[in-house]
């Protein structure tokens, strides 16, 4: 049985998050939630979040032994990316792409 739980459009690239996810993939519940909360990345607070959430939908709504879960799947996909405009000399414009994604955790036995 599996659970999951997602988080959306998030201001971050998913090019940065899934550094992340790599390092999270497959391993005990336990020990992924050990390892989020000591790592220095803005990324790492993110999937915590969505790993903590996604717990507590296997034990609430499954009914599933947390002990015994692991990371089934973790990923991030693209999401809206905000187009904005950074002034420049001689009255042009820039772009400025402000990225976002979308951060999905499923867990099982």
């Amino acid at each position: 049985m599996e659970a999951r739980a997602i988080m959306r459009s998030q201001p971050i690239s998913a090019q940065k998050v899934r550094i992340v996810c790599d390092a999270v993939r497959g391993m005990q519940v336990e020990k992924a939630l050990d390892m989020l909360a000591h790592t220095n990345k803005k990324a790492a607070k993110l999937v915590y979040k969505v790993l903590v959430s996604c717990i507590a939908n296997a034990e609430n709504n499954h009914s599933m032994d947390i002990d015994a879960l692991s990371v089934k799947r973790i990923f991030a996909d693209d999401a809206k990316i905000l187009k904005r405009m950074h002034a420049r000399a001689r009255g042009r414009g820039d772009r400025i792409l402000k990225r976002t994604c979308h951060v999905t955790v499923v867990v099982g036995d």
